[in-house]
């Protein structure tokens, strides 16, 4: 019997995990991680410090080429983004469906005060690249979690994972 291929999207805010959550799931399900702020640092961007519109919209589309192409190969895929706003979420969901993937949305929900404390101490001992304040703060505003008929997955850390049956 074949294996299934599977789009494993993950949505949450910066800061919450998303990346650690990749890493910990991609051997377990034998998936390979698309990271948009990987693709984004290959153009020469960090949305950190705050990307125009336009340039999210051709990551997006190198994104999903990438993840149509991993797809159509017989690879399960992981992608790592913030996966807001919705449209984004019920875009990833209608390229699984179109390449007959199962779609799996885990939200890696953190809250603000989390996020702050993660960043801060990020300042301390760099882990990550920064995201400047006014970038942080409007990104927290603007964040659309996942909607109840979304049937997102919630995991509060990396920890959640070992309780999953996915």
């Amino acid at each position: 019997m074949a294996a299934v291929t599977r789009l494993v999207l993950l949505c949450g805010t910066s800061f919450s995990g998303k990346s650690t959550v990749a890493r910990a799931l991609a051997p377990r399900l034998a998936a390979r991680i698309v990271s948009l702020d990987e693709i984004n640092e290959r153009r020469g961007l960090w949305g950190g410090d705050g990307i125009a519109v336009e340039e999210w919209i051709r990551t997006h589309e190198l994104a999903s080429a990438e993840v149509r192409e991993l797809l159509g190969s017989g690879a399960s895929v992981i992608v790592d983004d913030t996966s807001s706003p919705r449209f984004l979420r019920d875009g990833w969901r209608s390229l699984a469906a179109t390449v007959g993937a199962r779609f799996t949305l885990i939200y890696v929900e953190v809250d603000h005060a989390t996020v702050r404390r993660r960043r801060a101490g990020n300042r301390v001992d760099p882990q990550r690249r920064d995201v400047a304040d006014a970038v942080l703060d409007q990104h927290l505003t603007d964040f659309e979690p996942p909607a109840a008929d979304e049937h997102a997955v919630r995991v509060t850390s990396v920890d959640d994972l070992q309780h999953l049956a996915l």
